[in-house]
């Protein structure tokens, strides 16, 4: 999920900055420092959404540089447990597919791709035994994430299912739902809305 988060933080001006107005110096410091920027508090940093406020400068002996105390907003994302995406698929494998889901990538192991035996083609494509279904790379998809982990936070892993009601390749729920609206019209009584 997105988020805006703010933040407290001391942040280094060089002196080759300083021919630049404060807030300019300051904000393309903060932009350096965090953007990219992977915590499991925060999340993967987007973008420095604004500058709420700086400080008065202070310069440290020694270094030349001046350090500003400043408050600003981050543009982050953030997965949560049990949080419902859009992606894409971007990679197939025999173990499962890859979806990537904008800042960050997923894998849905070849298990949770379907409710249904699933077999491999060298084309890159998952094929469901008895539904027919296939999943190939560009595929737009709705999955759910189920594990999280910040284990090697330079490369969080996310672990996804498209097993459940509403999740999968988007023409199979839209498929879904047609089914389910046939089987509604069948049980009600002829004449009656």
């Amino acid at each position: 999920m997105f988020y805006k988060v703010q933040v407290n933080d001391h942040i280094r001006v060089p002196p080759d900055f300083f021919k630049l107005p404060v807030d300019d110096a300051v904000t393309q410091r903060i932009k350096k420092k965090y953007e990219g920027h992977i915590s499991k508090e925060i999340g993967i940093v987007i973008d420095v959404a604004d500058v709420q406020d700086i400080g008065e400068g202070v310069i440290i002996p020694g270094d030349g540089a001046s350090y500003y105390d400043v408050t600003f907003d981050l543009l982050t994302f953030k997965p949560e447990m049990q949080e419902v995406v859009l992606g894409r698929i971007k990679d197939i494998a025999d173990f499962g597919a890859f979806i990537n889901m904008g800042p960050l990538e997923g894998m849905i192991h070849v298990s949770q791709t379907m409710d249904d035996f699933v077999s491999f083609s060298k084309e890159k494509v998952l094929t469901g035994k008895e539904s027919h279904k296939t999943l190939k790379v560009g595929d737009l998809c709705r999955a759910r994430i189920i594990a999280v982990s910040f284990k090697d936070v330079a490369n969080p892993k996310l672990g996804l299912t498209m097993r459940q009601p509403g999740l999968g390749r988007l023409d199979w729920i839209n498929l879904q739902s047609e089914e389910k609206e046939e089987v509604k019209e069948e049980k009600s009584p002829k004449g009656k809305k």
